[in-house]
């Protein structure tokens, strides 16, 4: 990572929206906050906290939709692979290496770090926004390249594929289809 600060924008390409997230380093690794508006058919906010050890491990997670229905998730790594969501163990959730919210293209760097340049597979705790509704979700990350990849879901949207360009920073700056960095 370049600096302590970093700032991204995407915007959506299947539908109307846009995210703007801020990355920082803290003393005990790093902390994202991020807006983001779906407007699509199905059009909701939602606003994160994102909390990472130095390994770029989700430590806790905090999301609330900001429209209408105002609800919210919090998310806490209690072992490994182990779970806490909004203070109560979940033990169907255990084994999850980490969290993917479906909203973002912030957490496919977080599995790709994890997995690191051979790729693999990896248990996803994976979040379905709006719904804020978490389950486990096997993925599939390939190299193609330096900072290219191919993600393959394996679960929740089984047969889903797309391309990945991550930039200098190691953050998605293309998701095939739905996400681009401006």
């Amino acid at each position: 990572m370049r600096s302590s600060r970093i700032f991204r924008k995407w915007r959506r390409l299947d539908e109307p929206g846009l995210e703007l997230m801020t990355l920082s380093t803290t003393a005990f690794g790093l902390t994202v906050r991020s807006t983001l508006v779906h407007a699509g058919a199905e059009g909701f906010g939602l606003r994160y906290r994102w909390d990472l050890d130095t390994s770029w491990r989700t430590r806790t997670l905090h999301v609330e939709r900001t429209d209408a229905v105002e609800t919210s998730l919090t998310i806490e790594r209690t072992g490994d692979t182990s779970w806490r969501v909004d203070g109560e163990p979940r033990s169907d959730l255990a084994g999850c290496h980490e969290v993917d919210v479906s909203a973002t293209p912030f957490c496919n760097s977080l599995a790709i770090r994890r997995l690191g340049a051979a790729g693999g597979d990896l248990l996803a705790l994976f979040v379905d926004a709006p719904a804020l509704s978490c389950q486990p979700s096997r993925q599939r990350y390939e190299p193609l390249g330096p900072r290219a990849w191919l993600y393959v879901d394996k679960g929740v949207s089984e047969g889903f594929t797309a391309r990945l360009d991550l930039d200098e920073d190691g953050l998605v700056a293309t998701y095939e289809h739905l996400f681009e960095a401006l």
